[in-house]
């Protein structure tokens, strides 16, 4: 339940639609409770929450307990050096005699409370938020109960129910539910950061946090926010640079207002896009930048002037900016980024394409193929239809071969080219690189990295692991705008070797529901919306307006 409504952030947007909402405080019973000694017990909430412990007690005189919290477990018991950035704390806690109640207050962590490193901090009146999920009371000397222990949550105002999601892979399900969960949970100062290591906006984490939330929530307040920031306060990767633009893109595409690009277009055009480094053939030259790839793994990418990644950025960026200057009155600037893509996209295939083995080098003079210099062209539509199988059948070699990251585009990039089946296995996998490996080794948000092994330093509450939350609704379900504000959408299933899919894909003007299986589908199309629908397994495509439908009758 909701418990309390703890501040206010205030901030001048364009209409009530953004207006920055209050947090929230939602209490949450154990999942369960046992007694470990005489006067000793541990705590299961059943999930991480961003948060503190409350207590109701009931002492039968003074005295002092000690109580500790954490996110990972080691023989049955909360790990006190859990390593990396998983959470631990332990508090000592005076009580007095009577049923009183009592907030366990954890000490602040430097590395993410100090404003000088660029953490985001949580408001005064909140105090301390830790990330945890068990808990133990320790030297108490009364009767404790289930009852008596809440895991207090602070998130963003979230609607559990405007999304949902079950299909035939059960896998799939709990992938599904994994970065949903995560999704709220990581919302707790909001606006969208990196995970509880650092709690820093960058844009290659909002991005995919703000795909997601779309994904599960009809809400789009808090991913303006952060657009917003980061245009004013950008992070050091070219490529994350360039994402702002992308955000722009999809802030538009989901909420319908273009007032925020109308407001940050001269930023847009030029900071965000790079042309001013563009060679005569079109293509980007960003020696003396700091080119990211991926985190922490890269695939043996080879770093060059003329980075084949940050150069599909830069093409998917002009068409963007060609579309929304044209929404806003910008038609001689819309002209000139399509002339420019246009440009490009013939220079990339010439120079940065190898004959021999079929596949997209790193950069200009480099002899070395990544996954990374073949997904990103793949999703951002540089790569010819003639090319196509060569690198489809690469990738599809390589499996899950990048961080959480990446494995947004590289998904993208086979289900935008009809490879549902091998986008569908990445994503109910099992192997070290998966969100069910998540699961297993205890984490019950999208992390970090793979593993700690990959990432030494990992947190365990890292919302840019949450790809699966926007790639179902957009790909698996099918459902994306194609006019802002989704008064015209596409629903176009993907079920690969699904035998059904079903949810409900949340939007402004309401939820869409879907019902699929091979030759069938069923639709309820909101009110204030179109939608062209693609019969799954076939190339049927029907236009349909408000209201439920059945294809075929």
């Amino acid at each position: 339940m909701i418990a309390a409504l703890i501040f206010l952030m205030c901030v001048a947007q364009a209409g009530d639609l953004f207006a920055i909402k209050e947090l929230q405080q939602t209490s949450v019973a154990p999942l369960a409770v046992r007694k470990t000694a005489d006067n000793d017990y541990f705590i299961d909430f059943g999930r991480d929450a961003f948060g503190w412990l409350q207590l109701e007690i009931n002492a039968p005189t003074d005295g002092d307990l000690t109580v500790r919290l954490g996110e990972k477990l080691q023989d049955g018991k909360i790990d006190s050096k859990p390593g990396g950035s998983i959470r631990f704390a332990e508090v000592k806690l005076a009580y007095q005699a009577g049923r009183r109640n009592y907030r366990v207050i954890t000490p602040s962590d430097r590395r993410n409370t100090s404003g000088s490193s660029g953490a985001i901090l949580p408001p005064k009146e909140l105090g301390v938020v830790l990330p945890f999920r068990y808990a133990e009371i320790l030297h108490w000397p009364g009767e404790f109960a289930a009852k008596d222990a809440t895991q207090i949550m602070v998130h963003y105002p979230f609607d559990d129910s405007a999304s949902s999601f079950r299909c035939s892979d059960d896998r799939l399900v709990k992938v599904w539910d994994l970065c949903k969960y995560t999704i709220k949970a990581t919302s707790f100062l909001g606006i969208y950061v990196d995970g509880d290591r650092e709690r820093i906006p960058y844009e290659g984490d909002a991005y995919i946090n703000q795909l997601s939330h779309y994904g599960v929530d009809a809400e789009v307040s808090m991913a303006r926010r952060t657009h917003e920031h980061l245009i004013r306060k950008p992070t050091w990767p070219t490529e994350w640079k360039q994402l702002s633009v992308f955000m722009a893109y999809q802030d538009w595409m989901y909420s319908g207002d273009s007032m925020s690009i109308r407001r940050n277009w001269d930023e847009l055009k030029n900071k965000k896009v790079f042309s001013s480094r563009a060679r005569a053939d079109g293509l980007i030259d960003t020696q003396g930048l700091r080119d990211i790839v991926d985190w922490p793994a890269r695939d043996g990418y080879v770093m060059s002037p003329i980075n084949t990644v940050v150069n599909a950025h830069h093409y998917r960026s002009l068409l963007y900016m060609a579309e929304m200057g044209r929404a806003i009155g910008k038609e001689e600037d819309a002209k000139v980024f399509e002339r420019d893509a246009a440009q490009m996209l013939v220079a990339f295939n010439e120079k940065l394409f190898d004959p021999a083995t079929g596949l997209y080098l790193d950069g200009e003079g480099i002899n070395h193929s990544s996954m990374h210099a073949n997904f990103f062209p793949l999703a951002f539509g540089l790569v010819p239809d003639s090319r196509k199988p060569s690198v489809i059948a690469y990738l599809k070699s390589r499996g899950m071969a990048c961080s959480v990251y990446t494995a947004q585009y590289l998904l993208e990039g086979l289900f935008e080219n009809g490879e549902a089946e091998a986008a569908l296995a990445l994503m109910a996998s099992g192997g070290e690189c998966s969100w069910l490996h998540m699961l297993e080794f205890g984490s019950t948000l999208t992390t970090e990295a793979w593993d700690r092994k990959i990432k030494p330093n990992l947190d365990w509450n890292h919302a840019w692991g949450s790809a699966p939350a926007n790639i179902i609704p957009r790909y698996v379900l099918g459902v994306r705008p194609l006019d802002p504000g989704f008064t015209k959408a596409i629903v176009a299933p993907q079920l690969g070797k699904l035998a059904y899919a079903e949810g409900v894909v949340p939007t402004v003007l309401g939820g869409v529901g879907v019902k699929a299986r091979a030759g069938k589908i069923e639709v309820d199309v909101p009110r204030g919306m179109t939608a062209v629908v693609v019969v799954p397994g076939t190339t049927r495509r029907i236009e349909i307006g408000s209201g439920q439908h059945m294809i075929p009758e």
